[in-house]
């Protein structure tokens, strides 16, 4: 009995091992699966820690040295420099002085520890602490779409800037732990430090302490204060957001909690976080860089042509002047209708850009109306109008009748609704009279107008129907302004540009602007002519608001609904071409040239010219000896040697029908009829046409002027290109009104 009662008990014991997976007389199955798990995990992670260092000391191996990694990064800086030297603009990465540890100042140091990684002075390169922490979130959070929380080390930031991107993946976290390791393992503490604080970015462009200092400041990081270095700090973990520039607020509120952390950790005490007050700190003024980008963004593209591609950092030295900058965006803020976008060119003598406004404000609108829009210039036209018939015979003192008047279909009016009568050209200009422009165009020829507007730089499409003569054409104020300056120079051609030299930033000079003369564009008594138009417009006519107590002369220009308003003028030197209207080309209320855009120009000029001394204008008119013939002889005889210039001022040899040979030898006698000028030569070269036999007892055609009933003989003008057939009767472009 005891004998079955064993075996009973042995079979239970049997079937209950079986049932509980503890093989009989050893350990339970699970002790045994997770003795092999640890194994396997002991072995993995031998393998890991292998691995690792195997990979740390890879990158130990290959990694500069110090030296090496205090050479900033590839990636082009150009610093811009106004005509005086100043830095106004800088583009690309910006790095500031590099600063050793010992230069540093002290509460930098530790406002930038306490923010970002205040166990850094203890942790190898990576901070279990905050490894943890961040894994935790992760899980939390893990298909939320957030952000991983930040865990990383100064040492991890360094790596990061220096040699990986911003993306936030596990692989780039794993190269940047095995890159920061390296970097503890090759420097110590105090290197890794002063790397990073003269490499991390702190927005704005820039790179390092002290180009943030000198930014945000205007100072080097070695003077900074606490308060300063509290607000830098600061700007680490999101530099657009906490930029002092963009949000003071946001600024303030971030020192205040890099303060609060500093007292916290023990580098200063409650009593100096709660005096240093972030509020008082003193940012660097502004310089007039918002409106100066209409400038950059017209003169930098220019550098494609003036130097050979590279990667160094330039100098850009600029004509722009900062005073007269500030002066032209204060104009034409305060003077631009509410609503309305004005713009502004100012140049000298010789073309040299010195301030440019291309907008109310860069931030809200880049488009730079000065260099990029097309707009009608209405009668600002009326100075290549009158400047044609100048050179073809025209004197400011000669008379013309302001009366109405039909070209092809097309009857111009005046602003006034009303015609003054007989006059002479000066008051025509002065008041701006359209009927008289439109008689003149019609008589010296459209095309002739065109090819004025043409020598003087307009490269727009030009139009010859009659109604061009009021400004139809659409031009850019900064084309506009640079044939005015032409006129303020004589005559002689005025090219617009902003850049003087270039330097690499160790002094190497790369591009240097040569000295240009210019091109004679009119002879200067047709110059000194239209000079003495301009300033009798300014002194008693339309642009009387233009007065700056010194010689002005300028132009008003409206065009139709009062869409577009001008003034363009010129002082001691200066041209400055005003333009106000709506982006949308809407009328806009009471704008008229000779109103905000000519208070806007005598507001800038004021300043401008404060500095350079009173200058007179030359309108002293020297007529050639063939503008002095006897009109009824101007066609005949023999034109002097300089009767007969082309468009650059070159004279032209006339064909005669028969001429006297070049000889040295006794002079054959004389023909029975003497020279002979080719008169449809003359006038297929000056673009006239013979006038049309009129019926008995009629008057002229009003191809010329009534001179005590007797047509006028036009004398010949300076040679131009022949102009194209007249337009059709077809109705032209809606014509300015002023």
């Amino acid at each position: 009995m005891r004998r079955e009662r064993q075996q009973a008990s042995s079979k239970q014991s049997s079937s209950s091992s079986k049932r509980s997976g503890t093989p009989r007389g050893g350990p339970p199955r699970w002790r045994t699966w997770l003795r092999r798990a640890l194994r396997w995990g002991l072995g993995l992670a031998v393998v890991a820690l292998v691995a690792l260092g195997v990979a740390v000391g890879i990158a130990v191996q290959r990694m500069p040295s110090f030296e090496e990694l205090k050479k900033s990064p590839a990636g082009q800086t150009i610093r811009v420099r106004a005509a005086d030297g100043t830095v106004f603009l800088s583009l690309g990465p910006n790095y500031g002085r590099w600063l050793t540890l010992r230069e540093t100042p002290q509460v930098m140091q530790d406002a930038m520890v306490a923010v970002e990684d205040r166990r850094f002075r203890y942790h190898p390169g990576v901070d279990p602490v905050g490894m943890a922490r961040a894994a935790v979130f992760a899980v939390q959070n893990y298909g939320s779409g957030r952000r991983m929380q930040g865990a990383s080390t100064i040492t991890q930031q360094l790596a990061r800037n220096i040699f990986l991107s911003n993306s936030y993946t596990w692989a780039r976290k794993m190269r940047e732990m095995v890159l920061s390791l390296a970097l503890e393992w090759k420097f110590s503490k105090d290197e890794i430090l002063e790397l990073y604080l003269n490499k991390v970015y702190f927005g704005g462009g820039s790179y390092g302490i002290d180009a943030a200092s000198n930014s945000f400041f205007g100072h080097s990081a070695t003077e900074m204060s606490l308060s300063e270095a509290a607000v830098i700090a600061g700007l680490v973990k999101a530099p657009s957001r906490y930029s002092p520039t963009a949000d003071a607020q946001a600024a303030l509120g971030r020192a205040g909690v890099v303060l609060d952390v500093m007292a916290d950790a023990g580098v200063i005490t409650q009593a100096q976080a709660d005096a240093a007050e972030p509020a008082n700190v003193q940012l660097a003024k502004e310089t007039g860089q918002n409106s100066a980008r209409y400038f950059t963004d017209w003169a930098l593209p220019q550098l494609d042509m003036l130097i050979d591609e590279g990667s160094e950092a330039l100098d850009v030295y600029t004509t722009i002047d900062l005073g007269m900058q500030r002066a032209a965006t204060a104009a034409i803020q305060a003077d631009t209708p509410k609503g309305v976008q004005g713009a502004l060119v100012s140049l000298d003598r010789d073309g040299a850009v010195r301030a440019m406004v291309g907008g109310r404000d860069y931030v809200a609108s880049n488009y730079n109306r000065a260099t990029q829009a097309l707009r009608q210039p209405g009668s600002a036209w009326k100075l290549f109008v009158y400047m044609a018939a100048l050179e073809a015979g025209y004197k400011v003192n000669d008379p013309v009748v302001d009366e109405p008047v039909t070209i092809n279909g097309w009857s111009p009016r005046n602003s006034s609704g009303r015609f003054a009568g007989t006059m002479d050209l000066r008051s025509a200009f002065a008041y701006s009279v359209n009927t008289v422009a439109a008689k003149l165009g019609d008589e010296i020829g459209f095309s002739a107008v065109a090819n004025m507007a043409r020598r003087f730089g307009i490269t727009t499409p030009i139009n010859t129907h009659p109604s061009m003569v009021l400004g139809s054409a659409e031009v850019r104020v900064i084309d506009m302004t640079a044939a005015f300056a032409a006129v303020a120079r004589g005559g002689v051609s005025v090219q617009p540009y902003g850049i003087t030299k270039v330097t690499t930033a160790g002094g190497e000079l790369l591009y240097q602007r040569p000295a240009e003369r210019g091109q004679t564009l009119v002879d200067h008594w047709v110059a000194a002519g239209i000079t003495d138009l301009l300033q009798t417009a300014v002194n008693t006519g339309t642009g009387r608001a233009a007065q700056i107590g010194r010689p002005v002369a300028g132009k008003t220009g409206t065009t139709s609904s009062n869409k577009d308003g001008w003034f363009l003028g010129f002082s001691s030197g200066i041209t400055t071409g005003v333009w106000m209207g709506r982006d949308d080309a809407k009328p806009v209320g009471g704008l008229q040239g000779g109103r905000a855009p000519a208070r806007a120009f005598a507001d800038y000029m004021r300043v401008a010219v404060a500095r350079r001394p009173v200058e007179q204008f030359d309108t002293e008119v020297v007529l050639p000896e063939w503008q002095l013939e006897d009109e009824d002889e101007a066609y005949m005889g023999e034109p002097g040697e300089e009767g007969f210039v082309d468009e650059n001022g070159m004279p032209i040899e006339l064909p005669y029908d028969s001429r006297p040979p070049e000889t040295t030898g006794p002079m054959p006698p004389p023909a029975d009829e003497g020279p002979v000028l080719d008169q449809q030569w003359i006038e297929e070269q000056t673009g006239r046409r013979p006038p049309a036999p009129a019926e008995d007892g009629a008057a002229p055609r009003n191809g010329a002027r009534q001179n005590g009933g007797q047509p006028k003989i036009v004398t010949v003008p300076k040679l131009v290109p022949p102009p194209t057939a007249r337009p059709s009767q077809q109705r032209p472009p809606s014509e300015p009104l002023e």
